[in-house]
Order: structure tokens, then C-alpha cells, then sequence
């Protein structure tokens, strides 16, 4: 039963309730209204005031499931809105190969993690249920210092801090031999060029090979690592990224998708014609104004204040709903 089918049993078990109790309610204002007795009387207002309060309470959950199932119906829409070229770059190397690295890059505000969440969720939802290890390398990196990552990658994996890449490696690999795994490094854009080519060189390039090796026999877990770019820099630095799939790519190399761009008139709407089904009405039956108020409102197809003012014209708020949509 998906997410969906759940919310629209549980609100018309709750619309079921609702009318049971207006019913109730009814016969207890016709009983109260015909009544004499004072004790009666006090009783039966008792009741009613109960079935008042019963009733705004089921009003307020079928309100809540209301907005989440049309929060839902965004949801899905948006999952169809732009990213294609790196949608279908993902896919060709994500159906064939059990472990790869993506660099996912453009300016800031381009929606990397929004695209990182789609495709995993489009296309290896499954993976999220092993383990999942993010780090955030604003946070901690600066360009000249490696040491910092190494010790927070070693952390999280669950080494002591001063462990070596080789032992952080071993401990990811026996990861992936009974789980899928994801490797998620947000802000690579705050290291340096030399430092990047260190990480790849040292850990991921030493991983992928035992993975690899190992995966002739048996590849039944994926190996993913998701470098993140919000700058846009890193896809032109000196780093032996592959584009294309072809025999001779070995996992070592990071996959660069092709680099995030702005939503274009047409695009938003072909869009908003193909996803109509899922969108509020006024959306489609002012489509030219429709797409003129999202580009306006999003410097002209931003994608991340686009995707907020679509939300925004849908009746619900992005940033309320992204920590639910974005789980990466």
C-alpha cells in the first residue's frame, strides 16, 4: 500500500467518524431542546459540548490529511519538473554498475540536494534502508587541511578519529558486504583542487577496487558516493572525471552529471501540462501567467525559488515540506 493509498483510508475512516458524530450531535440537540428535567437538561449539554469537541478534533485531522495529501500530489509533480540530462546520465550508469561516484554540481541555489534525493529515490530508493553516511565539509574542511575530513569520515564510520584511510576504507567495505551503502560529501566545493584529488586517489579509488574485485563473485549491494558542488567550480578542476559510459570507465573515476541550469520557460510549461493531473487547477487554467509568476519570483528559473514559489502557489510551503521530501 504506498503513502498515498494510507491517507485516503485513514481520512475516509475519519470522514465516517465525522458524520456518526453529527449525527450524534443532532439527536442530541433535538432530545436537549425537547427536554424538562434540569438534571436531564445538564447531562445532555455535557454531551453535546464532548461531541463538539470530538468533532473539532476530527476536523483539524482531516484538515492535516488533506494538506498531506496534496503536499504529496506536489511532491510527486515536482519529481517530474527538469534534471533530465542528469537524470538520464544517473540511470545509464546506475543499471549497470554496482558501485560508482557522482559529482553533482552548478551555482548555489540549483537544488544539488534536491537533485541528489530525486535520484536515489527515482532510482534506488532501496538504498537508503543501509547505511547512509553524510558530512557536511563546510563545516569542518578548510583547503589546506585534510586531517579534518579524515577524522570526521573516520568518526562516522565509527573508528577511532586517528584511524587511517586505509582502516576507513576496510570499515566501509565490510559495510558493503552485507548492506548498501551511501556516501554522501556536501560543500566538496570548500576543499581544495589537490585536496579532492587526495580523497578520490587515497579512499575512493582504494574502496572501489576492493568493492569491484569482490563484485565479480557477488554484486548484491551498492557502493555510492554523492560529491556535492554548490559553487560549480569543481567540474572544471583537474580531476579525471568521466561523462559518458563506455567499456573502458572503471569505477575509480567519478562520474560527472552534466552541470545543473535554470528552468526555462519551456520547460516549466510542458511541465506544468504534463503534471496536471497532480496540481491545483488554478495552476493549468492560467498556465501563461503561471509560469511568468514562477520565473519572476525566481530570478528568472532558479531552481531552488522556483521549486519554493511552485509549492507556494500549490497551497503548501517548501521549506515546511523539505526535510520530509529530502531525506539525503
Amino acid at each position: 500500500m504506498s503513502a498515498e493509498q494510507y491517507l485516503e483510508q485513514k481520512s475516509q475512516a475519519l470522514q465516517q467518524q465525522y458524520d456518526l458524530l453529527m449525527e450524534k450531535q443532532s439527536r442530541l440537540r433535538r432530545d436537549f431542546a425537547i427536554a424538562a428535567d434540569t438534571l436531564i437538561r445538564f447531562q445532555l449539554e455535557k454531551q453535546i459540548e464532548q461531541t463538539e469537541a470530538e468533532l473539532n478534533e476530527l476536523v483539524q485531522q482531516l484538515d492535516d490529511l488533506e494538506r498531506a495529501l496534496s503536499s504529496g500530489k506536489v511532491y510527486r509533480a515536482l519529481l517530474k519538473l527538469g534534471y533530465r540530462e542528469q537524470t538520464r546520465a544517473f540511470r545509464k550508469f546506475i543499471e549497470t554498475q554496482s558501485v560508482a561516484a557522482f559529482l553533482i554540481y552548478g551555482s548555489l541555489y540549483y537544488g544539488q540536494r534536491w537533485l541528489l534525493n530525486r535520484l536515489v529515490v527515482q532510482n534506488v530508493p532501496n538504498i537508503i534502508t543501509g547505511k547512509v553516511v553524510r558530512i557536511e565539509l563546510s563545516r569542518i574542511a578548510r583547503r589546506s587541511d585534510s586531517a579534518a575530513l579524515w577524522r570526521e569520515l573516520a568518526a562516522r564510520v565509527g573508528l577511532e578519529r586517528q584511524s587511517s584511510i586505509p582502516e576507513i576504507a576496510e570499515r566501509v567495505y565490510q559495510w558493503w558486504r552485507t548492506q548498501n551503502v551511501v556516501l554522501i560529501l556536501y560543500d566538496v566545493d570548500c576543499l581544495s583542487e589537490t585536496f579532492l584529488h587526495e580523497l578520490i586517489q587515497d579512499f575512493w579509488l582504494v574502496l572501489a577496487t576492493k568493492v569491484k574485485t569482490a563484485s565479480l563473485q557477488a554484486s548484491q549491494f551498492k557502493l555510492l558516493m554523492f560529491l556535492v558542488d554548490y559553487d560549480g567550480c569543481v567540474g572544471s578542476w583537474n580531476i579525471p572525471f568521466v561523462e559518458k559510459l563506455d567499456p573502458t570507465w572503471k569505477p575509480d573515476n567519478p562520474v560527472k552529471l552534466p552541470e545543473i541550469n535554470q528552468f526555462s520557460d519551456d520547460e516549466l510549461t510542458n511541465w506544468l501540462e504534463y503534471a496536471a493531473d497532480e496540481l491545483p487547477t488554478k495552476l493549468i487554467d492560467r498556465l501563461d501567467e503561471t509560469v511568468q509568476t514562477i520565473l519572476k519570483n525566481s530570478d528568472n528559473g532558479i531552481p531552488e525559488p522556483a521549486l519554493g514559489e511552485i509549492c507556494h502557489l500549490s497551497g503548501c510551503n517548501w521549506y515546511d515540506e523539505e526535510e520530509k521530501w529530502l531525506r539525503l
